[in-house]
């Protein structure tokens, strides 16, 4: 009975949570650059472990030259790994990207695939990823993607015990309507980035603190 009141709560929480998100970002998109669907997946799997402006930073530059999957199939692995070596673990992104662009050229007549299922077999592209690039590109909201910032305020507002980014998104995804997802996952990206960082600060003013104080007393005040 109490593990039934307690997913209720957690329920009606993020219900109020979502509602301010939708307020605050009624159309949340990613704030990586790209022209085309294949740049886009490329930009997701160099955006891991590093910050969207330093990938954007990169393919600036990088997008000029290659645009479609046969752009990047065609790319001589060296010469791409010097190209993104601006962000963490080149050498082995850019090994992903040309596979995947190789994969998505004969496996899929070039076009991004559309389903979970078929995204995660291309080199780089994990579960994560995977909705990142439906939900941004068709609006196919198959999941939501637990990056770092969804992770600390599933945790910070206590709408999950796992720490596991993927038990995490599971959680998540049990409480809220599947036409929610994108505010919880773009939202929460978006809110971390520009309201609530995680370097150490006073909250409790901020809007979704108010929803659910106890969030605000987990930051030392600041000085």
């Amino acid at each position: 009975m109490q593990k039934i009141e307690k997913i209720s709560q957690r329920k009606e929480r993020i219900k109020k949570l979502v509602a301010k998100l939708k307020r605050m970002y009624p159309k949340p998109k990613s704030e990586l650059k790209y022209e085309t669907n294949f740049q886009f997946v490329v930009a997701v799997i160099l955006s891991a472990q590093c910050t969207d402006a330093r990938v954007n930073g990169c393919t600036n530059i990088l997008f000029k030259t290659y645009k479609t999957p046969k752009d990047f199939a065609e790319a001589r692995l060296e010469k791409l790994r010097i190209e993104i070596s601006s962000v963490p673990f080149f050498r082995n992104k850019a090994k992903n990207i040309i596979t995947a662009a190789r994969v998505v050229q004969e496996d899929f007549n070039g076009n991004v695939p559309r389903t979970i299922e078929e995204l995660t077999t291309l080199p780089g592209v994990a579960y994560k990823t995977a909705n990142v690039v439906l939900g941004e590109l068709y609006g196919i909201w198959a999941g939501i993607a637990t990056d770092t910032h969804v992770r600390r305020f599933a945790l910070r507002f206590d709408l999950t015990d796992n720490t596991d980014p993927t038990k995490i998104s599971k959680d998540l995804e049990a409480l809220t309507p599947k036409r929610d997802w994108k505010y919880v996952n773009n939202g929460f990206v978006l809110y971390g980035r520009y309201i609530c960082p995680a370097r150490q600060h006073a909250c409790d003013e901020h809007p979704l603190t108010r929803i659910w104080p106890p969030s605000g007393s987990r930051w030392p005040k600041a000085k």
